[in-house]
């Protein structure tokens, strides 16, 4: 498989869902959230949002996105207007990131757990429970920089990678969103799990936030593909008409001091075997 450059001039891209035939993607240091079409056009569909990491969208078809920064997720509605939809400060220690929204609207989001960009020491964090009202909680403690995260088993499962744990842990979710039995989903030793996608068949793929790659793992942690990307990957996703369309967010560097303003990012993309599982999100 090889990689095809669809697009360029990104910062860092971040938070890529497959949404309405599209691909949509948010840009760190742009402050813009985007969809690119067929043609590899890509339009700015929202400017001057923050910092904008995660999207999803609710039941009834409203944005929401993760404003990093100030630990928010805001919401975009019907008439286009940008309103903050759950204050999540109380819950993460570190700049948000990723989100997964589920069928009923509930969203769990992710955070650093600590200043990376600003030199602190490691420090886990808690992933947040986001109800559709807005209202706030704790989902689960401890986790080692969660980060992208899918929800599988027709909405009954939730899983969460861990960046620096190397590896993705699965929950049980309750008929009121919460979780329970926490266990190791696979193990990734060596990698940094970062944006991911499920397929059709269960397996996950990811990019390796260590290794300039896209990997695909399945339950118990056999890696059965590994694509070098060239360049660093924060994010990946499977779309396109038939779902074998993998995309790929790359840039030579995460920290702002290295990618903003530079538009070095690129979004590239590859055909795989096995399609996207529409039935799970994301």
């Amino acid at each position: 498989m090889s990689w095809e450059l669809v697009l360029d001039g990104i910062d860092f891209g971040e938070g890529p869902r497959w949404h309405d035939n599209r691909f949509w993607f948010s840009d760190f240091f742009q402050h813009t959230i985007s969809s690119v079409g067929a043609d590899g056009v890509r339009n700015v569909e929202h400017a001057d949002v923050g910092r904008p990491s995660g999207l999803g969208w609710l039941p009834d078809g409203r944005l929401l996105f993760v404003e990093m920064t100030s630990r928010r997720v805001m919401r975009v509605d019907a008439d286009g207007a940008i309103v903050e939809h759950a204050d999540i400060s109380g819950v993460a220690t570190g700049h948000c990131n990723d989100i997964v929204v589920d069928a009923a609207g509930n969203a769990y989001v992710g955070n650093f757990g600590f200043d990376m960009e600003g030199g602190d020491e490691f420090a886990t964090a808690s992933l947040a429970l986001v109800r559709p009202d807005g209202s706030v909680e704790v989902a689960a403690t401890d986790l080692m920089f969660p980060n992208g995260s899918v929800i599988v088993d027709d909405g009954a499962t939730l899983i969460v990678g861990e960046s620096f744990g190397g590896k993705y842990l699965a929950f049980d979710i309750a008929a009121d969103a919460t979780l329970s039995n926490r266990r190791t989903w696979a193990e990734v030793d060596g990698m940094a799990p970062d944006g991911c996608s499920v397929d059709a068949e269960g397996g996950i793929w990811f990019s390796d936030a260590l290794g300039k790659q896209v990997v695909r793992v399945i339950e118990g942690g056999e890696v059965t593909h590994q694509l070098p990307t060239g360049d660093n990957t924060f994010a990946c996703m499977l779309g396109g008409e038939d779902g074998t369309t993998l995309f790929a967010l790359t840039c030579e560097d995460s920290h702002p001091s290295k990618a903003a303003g530079t538009g070095t990012g690129k979004l590239w993309t590859t055909t795989v075997d096995v399609p996207r599982n529409a039935t799970d999100l994301p």
